[in-house]
């Protein structure tokens, strides 16, 4: 019979404080994270633990499911799959090199897709060449109102570079350019690209900027934003020039169909909950697509919160009462239509 001591985590704790992504310490932090599932103990045990052992059992629990596992959606395998490509096709490439902009509404999982695809590069990139001493993946954000010393300073907090109050652009840049060369960085992850606006005079200068980065590094460009295409980035000569390098994947919310249905099953199956049915989230997949307006960020957060508050309030499942009392982002409610909610309040 299994006993707490062979399942429990340290007394330490499991839970690792986590940095930014937008380090290089943090960017390891992530691809090198590997979840730690709990395994559910029998009733048995479960009633012989210690209050501090069942305090430890429940965080465990706890960190587990505010950490539940990224689901492999249609968009996120398009994205992987499209940036190895694209890796490959630049491998000997000197000039013009083909990059990918992953575009959307909030919440339709930019950001999970393109770091999925950095943490599977790194990942190949290690097994090709084991050892230290590179760096072959950075990923940095573009700042509101960004120019392009500022957006050279991302660069350079990210690969662990001081940077002077005095230092001018041009040290940062060849200092930036200097470091992705040495360390073979081979793709390079921007996020928020929607912050740059083409029609202002910073946003144009931030473009020029990354432009001069993809023509110095030999590495694949990826950029993530929020409806880039409405935002005026292909527009004008700047644009054009990015619209005829870059492929475009529009990530979107799911319809009530068989991958939303895979998807809610997939998540159901990875709870760690006592006294949930299987097949509970299942049977309630359209109710989840109406809450959520079929966004993946919105599913998850809606789930997760669930379980985290069954775990604390000792009920061990997930019902649509639970579900219905977890406040989503504001755009989610917007979504999701009073009476249904009205309904939902009534029928759990």
């Amino acid at each position: 019979m299994v006993t707490a001591g062979e399942v429990l985590p340290p007394a330490s704790g499991q839970a690792g404080w986590h940095c930014q992504l937008t380090t290089l310490e943090g960017w390891r932090q992530f691809t090198a994270d590997a979840p730690d599932v709990p395994e559910l103990l029998s009733g048995m045990v479960l009633d012989g633990l210690a209050d501090d052992e069942r305090s430890r059992y429940d965080e465990w629990r706890l960190d587990y499911h505010t950490r539940l596992g990224v689901v492999a959606t249609s968009t996120l395998r398009h994205v992987v799959n499209t940036g190895r490509r694209l890796t490959l096709l630049n491998r000997h490439a000197v000039s013009a090199r083909r990059g990918l902009i992953v575009s959307g509404a909030a919440g339709t999982g930019k950001t999970t897709a393109i770091t999925q695809l950095g943490k599977a590069h790194e990942a190949t990139d290690r097994r090709r060449h084991p050892g230290g001493g590179r760096i072959p993946v950075v990923y940095v954000t573009v700042p509101p109102a960004a120019t392009p010393r500022m957006l050279a300073v991302e660069f350079a907090r990210f690969l662990g570079i001081p940077v002077m109050t005095r230092a001018n652009i041009t040290d940062v840049i060849e200092a930036v350019c200097g470091v992705m060369t040495d360390t073979r960085t081979t793709v390079v992850c921007v996020d928020e690209i929607h912050n740059l606006k083409l029609a202002t005079r910073n946003g144009a200068e931030v473009s020029d900027t990354l432009k001069y980065f993809s023509e110095r590094i030999p590495a694949t460009f990826v950029y993530a934003g929020i409806n880039v295409e409405r935002e005026g980035l292909f527009n004008g000569t700047r644009g054009q020039q990015i619209a005829g390098r870059f492929t475009m994947i529009p990530a979107a919310p799911f319809p009530y169909a068989a991958e939303w249905q895979g998807l809610v099953a997939t998540l159901e199956d990875a709870l760690r909950l006592h006294g949930h049915p299987p097949g509970t989230l299942t049977g309630l997949d359209r109710y989840l697509h109406q809450r959520t307006g079929g966004m993946i960020g919105s599913l998850s957060h809606l789930i997760r919160g669930a379980a985290i508050e069954a775990i604390l309030d000792g009920s061990e499942q997930i019902t649509r009462r639970l579900l219905d009392a977890v406040d989503l982002d504001h755009a989610a409610q917007a979504r999701s239509a009073p009476p249904a909610r009205a309904a939902a309040r009534k029928t759990a």
